[in-house]
């Protein structure tokens, strides 16, 4: 059987970005609330927020550390796999890459050290000013591999002259269509899913009865967060859909699963989209809502995938069930931050079992959104890989054989395996420890973390309180 070295780059490319883009979605959010922490340990020099802060900030370094092991790669494959591309778009890409590098790249590093090793180095004024800079560090890197990436989208401010792309101007193209909309979704989606995780953790650790002051704020923090995120992060996709609805109508009509251009058009609740025969199987819709959602017209107008050649269509199931997977997470996101909402009655959000085991599962939804998110913009976008300008087999390198691309398919995935299974097990033993040992003042502590209480071991407080309040019993 012959290998086609386009689809097993496509692959390659997939996995990589798939496995780095979780680390950098973590960070952004991670990063804003440790500088928020800081912020609060500098004004009130409670203990508490110190604690946080520093427990959280381990965690950053870890992550922090396996996305740029798992992200410097990707610029490489540019050459190894996708030389046409890299060739024809280096005279926009080159030079976004390297300004995320100078202005992102180094203050991150830079500040990062200062975070992590001057706490009782430096005055704490310039501690905090090291957490802000390092979140700073994070948006700017993010504004630029955003632009880069929503310029392949909608491109703009380029033109293509004899296979090579030549900058118009560079506030069109850094500044293209679709990028306000998709930098805001991804912003968010960082939020969410730091807000998420470290809610999750925190519930883990009230479950188990450790550090229940700090995790008990910790945990309300973020729920007030999230309270606020979920819903907008909603409000965002739209805008955002829209968008995407003007410039890539196409991948619109993948996500909903619709054919022929229509009105009226149902949103599909369950399909399985046949495209060989351009039609779905097993329809559950109802009626006219896609529309509304995506023309605010019950009878508005959804372009159909019949509009294109075969050819011209991305992969439809994919793009389908990957968008109702993020959506379907963002609405239980929601129903999370609302439910939390509902237990502040009583002080329960943080002494109810169910929703603190909730908690604990919700804690992966986001990096399962995330993912799904960009399932659905990079394979939507198909067959282009700069839209409407440069096809993917156009763009793939000439001289890359099926065998070569397999070979350096199963490397990344051997060596992927391995940093993640490495930066997991460490990032494990980190959050096992906890909140009770700090490495640098006990290290010897560090081997033997504190043993998990039982639920007969609940603090005394969480007794007292349920005691003191009927609507808390039973949840315990």
């Amino acid at each position: 059987m012959e290998l086609d070295p386009l689809i097993l780059s496509r692959i390659q490319f997939a996995f990589v970005v798939s496995f780095h883009a979780i680390f950098p979605v973590f960070t952004i959010g991670l990063a804003s609330y440790i500088a928020v922490l800081e912020g609060l340990s500098f004004k009130t020099k409670n203990p508490v927020w110190m604690k946080l802060s520093s427990f959280w900030t381990k965690v950053f370094a870890v992550v922090f550390g396996m996305g740029v092991v798992s992200g410097i790669v990707m610029s490489f494959q540019f050459g190894t796999n996708w030389s046409n591309f890299a060739q024809a778009s280096a005279n926009f890409l080159g030079p976004m890459l390297s300004y995320e590098v100078i202005t992102a790249f180094f203050l991150e590093a830079a500040f990062l050290g200062v975070l992590l090793f001057g706490r009782d180095r430096v005055p704490a004024g310039v501690h905090l000013f090291a957490a802000v800079m390092v979140a700073t560090g994070t948006f700017i890197s993010s504004f630029w591999i955003l632009s880069a990436n929503s310029w392949m989208h909608t491109p703009a401010g380029t033109e293509l002259r004899d296979g090579v792309f030549f900058v118009t101007s560079w506030s069109e193209a850094i500044f293209n269509p679709s990028f306000k909309y998709r930098f805001a979704h991804m912003v968010m989606a960082s939020f969410l899913t730091g807000g998420f995780v470290v809610a999750g953790v925190s519930a883990w650790y009230l479950l188990k009865g450790r550090e229940v002051e700090a995790n008990r704020k910790a945990l309300s923090m973020c729920l007030w967060l999230l309270l606020f995120l979920a819903p907008t992060q909603a409000v965002v996709g739209d805008f955002h859909g829209l968008n995407t609805l003007e410039h890539q109508p196409m991948k619109v009509a993948a996500m909903e699963g619709n054919w022929e251009t229509s009105r009226n058009v149902p949103l599909l609740l369950f399909a399985i989209p046949d495209q060989e025969n351009q039609t779905n199987l097993f329809e559950i819709g109802i009626p006219g809502v896609a529309s509304l959602i995506l023309t605010h017209d019950w009878n508005g107008e959804v372009p159909g995938l019949e509009e294109v050649s075969v050819e011209e269509q991305p992969p439809v199931a994919i793009v389908f069930w990957s968008f109702r997977v993020m959506v379907g997470l963002g609405l239980l996101m929601i129903l999370f931050a609302i439910v939390g909402l509902a237990l502040r009655v009583g002080d329960r959000f943080w002494r109810t079992r169910w929703f603190l085991q909730g908690m604990r599962f919700m804690s992966v939804t986001p990096f399962i959104a995330v993912l799904a998110g960009w399932f659905v913009t990079e394979i939507g976008r198909g067959p282009w890989l700069v839209y409407g300008m440069m096809t993917q087999a156009e763009a793939v390198t000439p001289s890359l054989t099926g065998g070569m691309a397999l070979f350096t398919l199963i490397g990344y995935v051997v060596v992927y395996s391995l940093v993640f299974s490495a930066g997991v097990y460490y990032l494990m033993r980190v959050l096992y420890v906890g909140l009770e040992v700090d490495y640098d003042e006990a290290p010897e502590q560090a081997e033997r973390p504190k043993r998990p209480l039982s639920a007969s071991h609940v603090p005394f407080e969480m007794h007292e309180d349920s005691k003191s309040n009927p609507a808390s019993q039973g949840d315990h």
